[in-house]
């Protein structure tokens, strides 16, 4: 006979080693089920985050940032260094390094918390109407294996969204992973997508000395953020670190030829070009993974682009099966998947204890974004021009990190904080920051915002002078144009 678990969750990413952690907390005997392998063929958990997307791109970014100093910044500080080189294969090391610590370290918190870890992919086996539980079939390689759950959290996270006429080798056209397993520095690297991902890795490898071109297909830079913003960030790229950046382009063509990538486009005055390249980088996007799920066999709900259909509790159509993360709506934010995987984990305690009315919800007008691109970029809540669609009438306050003490003595002084304010109650409905450290500073604005604090709120907390969360504390200020230092 299968085993029998409560809970059996699908996909080991930020949602789902999360929610099986959660479960096992509250009691429910628990597996998570997940199939990823590292390049030596090893079980990894930790799903993209953590092997080929959060932890790792951090690394880079960091080790990067580092070279970047020394080559052009520390020279300000009195220090000089001479024959400074970059050794990409230890910098990858070090990456992989890191990312076998945190992956080897959600094994050490299952065996912790009673988690069983299962490897292989999990597929949902059609249902018998009078079935009061799932099975899920686990299959490995050919070994397959048959447990049964009474609850089943989907949590398979996203996959690259592939261009047609552009196939990742990870050789010459590259994915997230193939852009961080890079051994030497391309002499002209091409980005096809100027978001997260497209932006973080053209960060890394210009830093390195690559000539970086961007291409991207939206009209404008960094929709999403908040306008003022993204004008910001696009003229600190060009004329800080080089990145050449190109929006509102139609690419029509990937060649691969010998050691050269051919891109043919139409530029944004739809004027034919060619961009030659050693290494092209494919990052339009990511789509929902749920290949293999038993989408079909069990009328499992998606919409239109492939996304498991839930509601605002994370509960698919079918009964006792829901869906977290990247695989569902909302933002594709790891920390927004182990948020719902939290959710999710305690509403299940609930219905087994009949205590349904009790459920929590994720708020994604509180989920911080960000961009760890130097200088950082993060926001939290709505951006103006949303508020101004909205009809919403608001008021702003803006502070310049040139003029903090902190950021001068660092040496990092582009950017700014802007504070958006309703103008009848002051309440805080976004904030947003382009400059040094934001992805540490956009928290007490999303702790401001949980807690529906007004401007004024802010302004009257006490700041540690010198620090870059005055540069807060003045925006909160200039609300009510009232700031101090400008």
């Amino acid at each position: 006979m299968s085993e029998t678990f409560d809970v059996a969750v699908i996909g080991a990413g930020p949602g789902g080693y999360v929610a099986a952690i959660r479960c096992a907390q509250l009691g429910l005997n628990t597996v998570c089920i997940d199939e990823w392998k590292n390049p030596k063929g090893k079980a990894s958990l930790g799903g993209t985050c953590l092997n080929v997307g959060c932890i790792p791109s951090k690394a880079l970014l960091e080790s990067s940032e580092n070279y970047f100093q020394i080559q052009h910044k520390v020279s300000a500080h009195g220090i000089t260094a001479e024959n400074v080189s970059v050794d990409v294969p230890v910098m990858i090391a070090r990456k992989d390094k890191i990312v076998t610590m945190f992956t080897t370290g959600i094994a050490s918190l299952f065996k912790k918390n009673k988690v069983k870890s299962m490897h292989g992919r999990g597929t949902l086996l059609k249902q018998d109407a009078s079935a009061n539980t799932w099975q899920i079939r686990v299959d490995d390689n050919g070994t397959a294996d048959t447990i049964q759950a009474k609850h089943v959290i989907v949590a398979t996270g996203s996959v690259p969204r592939p261009l047609p006429f552009a196939e990742v080798d990870n050789v010459m056209i590259l994915d997230n992973a193939g852009a961080l397993a890079l051994t030497e520095v391309p002499k002209r690297l091409g980005v096809i997508g100027a978001g997260v991902i497209g932006l973080e890795m053209g960060s890394v490898w210009r830093r390195l000395g690559a000539e970086v071109t961007i291409l991207e297909a939206m009209p404008g830079f960094l929709m999403a953020a908040d306008e003022q913003i993204a004008k910001e960030a696009k003229s600190i790229f060009a004329k800080e670190t080089g990145l050449q950046i190109n929006t509102g382009v139609n690419i029509k063509s990937v060649k691969v030829t010998g050691d050269t990538v051919t891109v043919g486009y139409s530029d944004s005055n739809n004027q034919e070009q060619i961009l030659e390249v050693d290494k092209l980088i494919v990052a339009i996007g990511r789509i929902p993974n749920t290949a293999g799920l038993g989408v079909q066999e069990n009328g499992l709900q998606v919409d239109e682009r492939g996304f498991v259909v839930v509601d605002q509790y994370c509960r698919t159509n079918l009964a006792n099966v829901y869906a977290v993360g990247d695989v569902v709506r909302g933002p594709m934010l790891a920390h927004k998947a182990s948020e719902e995987g939290v959710a999710v984990a305690e509403m299940i305690q609930h219905v087994e204890k009949g205590q349904t009315d009790e459920l929590e919800t994720v708020d994604f007008n509180t989920v911080p974004w960000v961009i760890y691109t130097a200088p950082e970029i993060a926001w939290v809540g709505k951006n103006e021009q949303e508020l101004r669609a909205a009809g919403i009438a608001y008021k702003a306050g803006q502070f310049p990190f040139i003029a903090n003490g902190r950021a001068r003595a660092m040496g990092e002084t582009s950017g700014f904080i802007k504070v958006l304010a309703d103008e009848k109650t002051d309440r805080v409905l976004g904030v947003h920051m382009i400059g040094p450290h934001v992805s540490e500073l956009i928290s007490e604005a999303v702790m401001a915002m949980k807690f529906s604090a007004s401007s004024e709120d802010i302004a009257c907390i006490v700041h540690a002078h010198p620090s870059l969360s005055e540069v807060f504390h003045e925006a909160a200020l200039g609300v009510d144009k009232r700031a101090l230092h400008i």
